[in-house]
């Protein structure tokens, strides 16, 4: 199953290239990236449970 999201901050800023989680009852179960139209596509299999998405900041480094 494919979810689609467009993500669009109250800022304005663009989250090009921001690795995303899908979450499924507080547990990981697909990752995506948001393009250049601030869309991003997660793949996973049905089922059910409240779903969220967070960044994943394991991928990001910090200066």
């Amino acid at each position: 199953m494919t979810i689609k999201l467009k993500l669009q901050l109250a800022s304005g800023e663009s989250m090009k290239g921001a690795p995303l989680e899908l979450l499924a009852c507080g547990v990981p179960i697909a990752q995506g990236v948001v393009d250049e139209h601030g869309t991003v596509a997660f793949n996973a299999k049905p089922g059910t449970g409240e779903l969220a998405v967070r960044v994943d900041r394991s991928t990001l480094t910090t200066a």
